[in-house]
């Protein structure tokens, strides 16, 4: 250590006489060798601090573009699944033109309501639904199960499950029935009366009875026919796809729309025109009157007379058995009138004298 130190004690030493001596040759030649190093040295060093930047820099921007690349990942599965939807809903519209726009709602399958069973889903809830109140859920043009709110959501029960309960006819004779889902792609019709000859292949579809589903909607065909005791008893294979349980109209009102309101009272009828005309006695004048006459006569609107009666119940006993007027009661009926008798005098012998 010590003769290192020495030696560059005599270097210096050198260096300083040759300078001092103001040599020209001796200054270009020691320019020549430390501006060589000079550059070297500020290159090297230009050269790390350029390096250490560059990765600084990196590494924001790496930064940067992760956190960005996670964001547009997001959106993209955002606009995925907003474009699966729109093409399931895309692919259902040309079904909704057959069926009741005003009564209808589109819903989705959010869920399975458990992992192990496939036949009960979880729906979205549309506004105005009543709690506790079945409705029909249609998949396409056929059934595909019914649906019901519990504590404020809908829960959707296919045709699988036997929570899916709505009325059928069966075949051309319209037999009537209960179909109740029994297992995958298969429903029972139970109730069906014994006198209906059921046969298999005879196509099931909603009876609309039961303001669950509208009328006429496929269910499935007859597979299998059983007569228990007092009933008929028949196996269907559904329509629906109960393992893609996607998109399906909800019926929200499925009752008759045509005659809501109907009212027979207030119903413009074509009366016949001839003139009744009708017959009484005043004063033990005969007097005819014809009911045109009566009903101008008066200062109201509402006729005196009128062939409409102004309310028609079922089935009322006075119509049914109406009481028959005799012309001639019976003598012994007939009440003899009473003679008018004198007031009796109160006399007594007295009153003579």
């Amino acid at each position: 250590m010590k003769t290192r130190l020495i030696v560059i004690a005599i270097l210096l030493l050198i260096l300083t006489v040759l300078v001092s001596r103001n040599d020209e040759r001796i200054t270009d030649t020691l320019l020549g060798i430390i501006n060589p190093i000079k550059q070297s040295y500020k290159n090297f060093t230009q050269s790390i601090e350029n390096k250490s930047s560059s990765y600084i820099f990196q590494k924001e921007s790496i930064q940067r573009l992760s956190r960005e690349n996670r964001i547009l990942r997001k959106r993209l599965l955002e606009q995925m699944h907003y474009i699966e939807q729109v093409k399931n809903i895309y692919d259902v519209l040309p079904d909704l033109t057959q069926l009741v726009v005003p009564s209808i709602s589109i819903i989705e399958t959010i869920s399975y309501v458990k992992l192990n069973s496939f036949s009960q889903v979880i729906l979205t809830k549309p506004k105005g639904l009543v709690e506790g109140k079945l409705y029909g859920m249609i998949q396409g043009r056929v059934v595909a199960g019914t649906a019901q709110v519990h504590s404020n959501q809908l829960y959707g029960y296919l045709t699988s499950d036997n929570k899916c309960r709505f009325s059928v006819f069966i075949g051309e004779s319209k037999a009537p029935g209960i179909a109740i889902g029994h297992e995958k792609n298969e429903m029972i019709v139970k109730f069906i009366p014994k006198w209906h000859n059921v046969q298999v292949g005879e196509k099931v579809i909603t009876s609309g009875l039961d303001n669950i589903f509208f009328t006429d909607i496929p269910v499935g065909i007859v597979t299998k026919v059983e007569v228990q005791n007092s009933y008929t008893v028949a196996y269907i294979k559904t329509y629906s796809d109960i393992f893609h349980p996607k998109t399906f109209f909800l019926i929200n009102d499925a009752k008759a729309t045509l005659v809501e309101g109907f009212d027979s009272n207030n119903t413009q009828l074509n009366l016949p025109s001839y003139n009744p005309v009708v017959h009484y006695q005043e004063n033990n004048v005969s007097i005819s009157v014809s009911v045109t006459d009566l009903n101008h006569s008066t200062s109201t609107d509402i006729p005196i007379v009128s062939s409409i009666p102004s309310r028609i119940d079922q089935t009322q006993e006075d119509l049914i058995e109406p009481e028959i007027r005799e012309e001639h009661p019976p003598i012994q009926n007939q009440r003899k009138k009473k003679r008018k008798r004198k007031p009796r005098n109160n006399t007594n012998a007295l009153d003579l004298f």
